[in-house]
């Protein structure tokens, strides 16, 4: 895809990750926050659309309380609550000095993971976006209680750090383009720390397992790393969204990547376009409950995206409640699709393999025909995420 079509966008999501936000020696980069801003701040006056999708809390308030480590219970959300209105108040003067209006949004998993405030929020930003202002997004550490909560140690999180909050922020907002930077320069053969023969590459039409292999883990300070961000490139492009990765700290990157320079890796635009209750259904949810089904089921729902029918179900994981979402999972507990249930868990466990026919019978009642309809199921085709039935000592816990 040429550059220039690329880059023509009108609703754009930025993801500033840690790193980026600090210098070397862990200090904030102010002269380098100004600059995001400044080219930001160009982009609203050209017309167009800015989310920001920010990090940098945790570290600033580390800092201001002079704290070495964040391990400690409850440090690191007393860190985000002390360090998020001082990195506002950089965007506030920033942004100012352009007159260009600001507002705060602090979210956690639940506000895209219970539907009703995933619509609630999307309303929201969009009359924001409305007035001419530019939301500026966190993940809540101070109140999530996710990590904390060890009833949710076996759940699947719909995000767990800004690269996948910003896909779903993207997501929800329908965004022509993402951008992610970091302090690399995209994504490469190999990893460039560690391999000198290891190649930038370019463009991405797909993300494959292929590619999602070239991913590593955060480096020291951060919580994304290039495989949180190829799993976001992977939720937009398949709604139609682009994908730009590149090094935040190449100076007025932003301004240069609108001007047409060649930086940075492009993810292109899927053809399947997967529509919003898909998207929420496949990606904004978080997920504790799943079915495990049979061979033909898996088949029947991939390749034909056929509806689950308790006959092919065999075995039901963890407990979960009629309308949630669950993991749909092979026989080899590998997850390959995701779906809204018909029944709950202990409805499902005393039909499963059973036919149809025999639901009202069983049950004494009956909804529907299948544990989960085709419109309400969303495959994931690259997926190899593992969800393990709890230990006696988890579920009693």
């Amino acid at each position: 895809m040429l550059r220039e079509e690329f880059i023509n966008a009108k609703r754009i999501v930025i993801k500033l990750g840690t790193n980026v936000l600090r210098n070397s020696e862990g200090e904030v980069a102010i002269s380098r926050i100004y600059s995001f801003i400044e080219d930001m701040a160009k982009l609203v006056k050209q017309g167009k659309e800015v989310i920001l999708v920010t990090s940098g809390a945790v570290g600033l308030g580390k800092k201001k309380l002079n704290l070495e480590s964040t391990a400690e219970d409850g440090v690191k959300q007393a860190c985000a609550a002390v360090g998020q209105s001082r990195l506002m108040s950089f965007y506030e003067n920033g942004f100012g000095i352009y007159d260009v209006p600001i507002a705060q949004i602090l979210l956690t998993e639940d506000d895209f993971s219970l539907r009703y405030r995933y619509l609630s929020l999307r309303t929201t930003l969009n009359k924001i976006l409305e007035f001419g202002v530019v939301p500026i997004i966190n993940q809540n550490d101070t109140v999530s209680t996710i990590e904390m909560n060890p009833m949710m140690s076996g759940m699947k999180v719909c995000f767990a750090d800004n690269d996948k909050l910003s896909a779903l922020v993207a997501s929800e907002l329908d965004a022509d383009l993402l951008i992610l930077l970091s302090d690399i320069n995209g994504l490469y053969t190999a990893n460039p720390k560690v391999d000198k023969n290891a190649e930038l590459i370019k463009e991405v039409d797909c993300v494959t397992d292929e590619i999602m292999s070239l991913g590593t883990d955060a480096s020291e300070g951060g919580r994304g790393g290039m495989r949180t961000k190829l799993e976001a490139a992977k939720l937009v492009t398949r709604f139609g969204g682009k994908v730009l990765i590149a090094n935040g700290k190449i100076p007025f990157v932003i301004n240069k990547i609108f001007e047409g320079e060649d930086i940075g890796t492009m993810f292109l635009p899927t053809s399947e376009n997967l529509p919003d209750k898909k998207r929420w259904i496949g990606y904004a949810t978080n997920i504790i409950g799943g079915l495990v089904v049979n061979e033909g089921a898996k088949k029947a729902i991939l390749e034909q995206c056929s509806s689950l029918l308790p006959i092919g179900i065999l075995n039901v994981v963890n407990d979960f409640n009629r309308g949630e979402v669950v993991s749909i999972m092979d026989e080899n507990n590998i997850e390959f699709a995701r779906g809204m249930v018909n029944y709950n868990s202990q409805e499902c466990r005393r039909i499963v393999g059973s036919h149809s026919n025999n639901i009202e019978k069983i049950l004494g009642y009956k909804n529907y025909d299948a544990v989960i309809t085709r419109d309400n199921i969303t495959g994931l085709l690259l997926s190899l995420i593992h969800i393990s039935e709890p230990t006696r000592q988890e579920a009693i816990s």
